[in-house]
């Protein structure tokens, strides 16, 4: 237990660096160097990060346990599964990028538009940048981290609590502790109207984020669902240009009630589009599996669809396999298929060893799946399993692929 705690607040560290966390790099980036020279207020704001982080990760895994406990399978990132869920992380996405821009403050002062947020809204938005985070790590599961959290998933829940706890103090702890370095303010340039420029330059990560929500969003439903999506993200962008106005009418003491009302009517329109019984924004069973059972291009190897039975019986062929567990909202797992999986020579190694490839994607829900990675000591994305041609036990590749070691891997288990 005390190992797995540990892993998960190293693993929390390391998730910091992972590419799921990238868009929340604005909001933290701001947060220090927009009162870097108030030491109170800034300690203040480090702490309320890091409760954001506690609280959200504590209730993801009261819901994960809970859902476990109706007898529900569920994982690590399990909340990504649902396509409206995903719709709203976007236009969470979309607002946080259009606030950024200019388009309406958040916690804006009635002295003037663009002032820093007052020490109470600023601690608020602190600790919603910290909760937002967590949620936004999800898809994610960092080194150590992957062994922790598949610990916690068969433990009581108290002892799953703990490793949590420990994984949300680990990913809090580098923008809490750089909170109470006094000497950063000697390192960082000082605040000045240069800060404006890269507010707006720190909405692009934002707006990429949102590209990628919607791009997740479009694989886990149809072309209605992602009309739906790319609609709400035009009503939201109304709706907070519509806010921005009555902002600065207030400001000028003028009335902007109707302005207010339009901006309520937009909200309420765009999140009846996405949580109406009607919803064009749901799972496409139709298209629940997007890896082909078995499909083969010109020097590439051929895709398996992954099943329990698929699985069964390649291992009565005496051929080494190899399993990718991925899913369209899980960033690393991307990148390992862009840099690693996909290119010619790991394909030509595919071929070479006759190893059979087979993908689980878990891009909407699918029980099998996490009960597969159960079994494994795994509850999080990218998961990669490599059996050997023996019939040996099957071996567990690091999360973030080389390709020498892939093919390392690969030519090892071809080894009768």
């Amino acid at each position: 237990m005390l190992i797995a705690i540990l892993s998960a607040f190293l693993g929390g560290l390391i998730l910091n660096f992972m590419p799921c966390v990238f868009p929340i790099i604005s909001f933290k980036i701001m947060g220090l160097i927009g009162h870097i020279d108030n030491k109170s207020r800034l300690r203040k704001e480090g702490i309320a990060f890091m409760v954001g982080v506690i609280i959200s990760m504590f209730a993801l895994t009261g819901v994960l346990l809970a859902l476990r406990a109706g007898g529900e399978a569920v994982g690590w990132g399990f909340q990504l599964q649902s396509p409206k869920v995903v719709a709203v992380l976007a236009l969470v996405m979309l607002a946080s990028a259009l606030n950024l821009s200019g388009v309406f403050e958040a916690g804006l002062s009635l002295q003037r538009i663009g002032q820093h947020q007052n020490g109470k809204s600023g601690i608020y938005v602190a600790a919603l940048t910290g909760a937002l985070a967590i949620v936004v790590a999800t898809p994610c599961t960092a080194p150590f981290m992957a062994s922790a959290v598949g610990y916690a998933s068969v433990q009581s829940a108290p002892v799953a609590l703990a490793i949590f706890f420990s994984l949300a103090l680990g990913f809090a702890a580098p923008f809490t502790l750089l909170s109470f370095t006094p000497s950063l303010s000697k390192k960082l340039p000082k605040p000045g109207a240069w800060m404006e420029t890269l507010k707006h330059f720190l909405a692009f990560p934002m707006y990429a984020a949102t590209a990628w929500l919607v791009w997740v969003a479009a694989q886990q439903t149809d072309a209605s669902g992602l009309a739906s999506i790319l609609m709400c993200c035009v009503l939201l962008a109304m709706t907070a240009w519509t806010y921005g106005i009555a902002q600065r009418r207030a400001l000028l003491e003028k009335k902007s009630i109707w302005q207010y009302a339009i901006t309520l009517c937009l909200l309420a329109t765009t999140f009846y589009i996405i949580f109406n019984p009607n919803s064009a924004l749901r799972v496409n069973t139709s298209a629940q599996t997007s890896t082909p059972s078995e499909t083969k291009q010109s020097n590439q190897a051929t895709i398996v669809k992954w099943s329990p039975k698929a699985l069964a019986d390649a291992q009565n062929t005496r051929r080494p396999i190899f399993i990718d567990f991925n899913a369209s909202w899980c960033i690393t797992c991307q990148v390992n298929d862009k840099n690693v999986i996909s290119t010619q020579d790991v394909q030509t190694a595919l071929i070479k060893t006759n190893t059979i490839y087979m993908v689980a994607d878990s891009t909407n829900y699918n029980a099998d799946i996490v009960k597969a990675m159960a079994n494994y000591g795994r509850d999080g994305l990218p998961l990669y399993v490599v059996y050997p041609a023996n019939g040996g036990q099957p071996v567990i590749l690091p999360q973030v692929l080389t390709k020498t070691g892939f093919i390392t891997a690969l030519e090892n288990a071809a080894k009768l």
